[in-house]
């Protein structure tokens, strides 16, 4: 296996700078739309195990990625909670049963794993089919993405009912991201006990938070999700990716998780100066550049590469992820640039 992935977030030497990349399995692969086409719909790929197991395969049977990340979504848990969610074209993910009551938080289930074996089993099979080949991502939503979903019913531009929320009934708010938190941290404990050997946790929307609110209402259920982690699996590493994070990068890197994803609209060098010291650095470029030619692609990892100046702590990673229409020869001009010019 190749370990360069935990060694980098957990500080030790690397061989080279190790790389994987957000939705690195996924639409701009043929081979993922033809599967996608024989599942039916994407929550039908998600939970049948052995069809998300051969998704997740599809980018390491493609490209010299350093590791896996399991097939899946961040809305499993709402999911679960019985919201109701589907996905409708072009419009992306919907809930019939969006939160508006303090009932409605009340009557949300405070166990969910039951209802997510095939999460679980998805993570084994995958597990299996990797062997030594490359560790293995697991990862959740954070507590404030998934209520802003279940919240507005579906994805928004202002979180106008989220927001109201929150300043309105702010202690209504704090009970069902607890119940969130608590949910996330009985996910990803199965997670690793099903074969996961890092997590993420995505925090989509923390950016659009102030600065006392991400702490108060994004941030601090993040911590909890560490703390609670790390109490059952001390040795598993954990990265925290809040978009639109960079101004609160201090924070995050004191909540005793081990990286700190950042996207393209920070520099890493100055990152690596602000916390490189704490934590490992996962990111950051522009998935834009996805679009150019080889020669700029190969040109902008370079010049990504030459921001680090540490000798390990540095995962490559686009700043958020791979678009659908991305050349799929882009993504290996990308990769192999990666590992060409931090061979040490």
């Amino acid at each position: 296996m190749s370990f360069d992935y935990i060694n980098a977030l957990l500080k030790k030497p690397t061989t080279r700078t190790p790389i994987w990349v957000m939705r690195q399995a996924g639409r701009y692969l043929p081979e993922y739309r033809a599967t996608r086409k024989q599942a039916g719909d994407f929550m039908s790929l998600c939970k049948n195990p052995e069809l998300a197991c051969e998704v997740t395969m599809q980018p390491i049977d493609r490209f010299d990625l350093d590791a896996a990340i399991l097939f899946s979504d961040i809305l499993t848990i709402p999911d679960a909670m019985g919201l109701g969610l589907y996905f409708s074209e072009g419009e992306g993910p919907k809930f019939e049963r969006p939160i508006q009551t303090l009932a409605d938080i009340e009557a949300i289930p405070a166990e969910v794993n039951n209802d997510l074996t095939y999460v679980f089993d998805g993570v084994s099979t995958i597990k299996s089919a990797l062997g030594t080949r490359a560790p293995l991502i697991g990862f959740s939503g954070s507590p404030w993405t998934l209520a802003t979903y279940m919240i507005e019913g579906g994805s928004s531009k202002t979180f106008a009912k989220i927001k109201a929320m929150l300043f309105n009934e702010p202690q209504m708010l704090h009970l069902l991201l607890d119940k969130l938190a608590n949910s996330v941290i009985a996910y990803l404990d199965q997670q690793v006990q099903s074969g996961a050997d890092s997590l993420m946790v995505f925090d989509t929307w923390g950016g659009v938070l102030s600065k006392q609110n991400y702490l108060d209402f994004s941030l601090g259920y993040m911590q909890k999700i560490v703390s609670g982690v790390k109490a059952k699996h001390p040795n598993t590493p954990i990265t925290l990716f809040s978009k639109n994070g960079g101004k609160h990068l201090g924070e995050i890197s004191a909540t005793g998780c081990d990286g700190v994803g950042i996207d393209w609209t920070v520099e890493l060098g100055d990152v690596e100066r602000q916390i490189g010291d704490k934590v490992a650095i996962q990111g950051n470029l522009d998935p834009a550049v996805m679009y150019a030619t080889p020669e700029i692609i190969r040109a902008e990892v370079k010049k990504v590469l030459d921001q680090f100046k540490g000798d390990t702590g540095h995962i490559f990673n686009l700043g958020h992820g791979i678009t659908p229409d991305v050349d799929p020869e882009n993504m290996k001009v990308l990769v192999d640039a990666v590992h060409e010019f931090s061979a040490k």
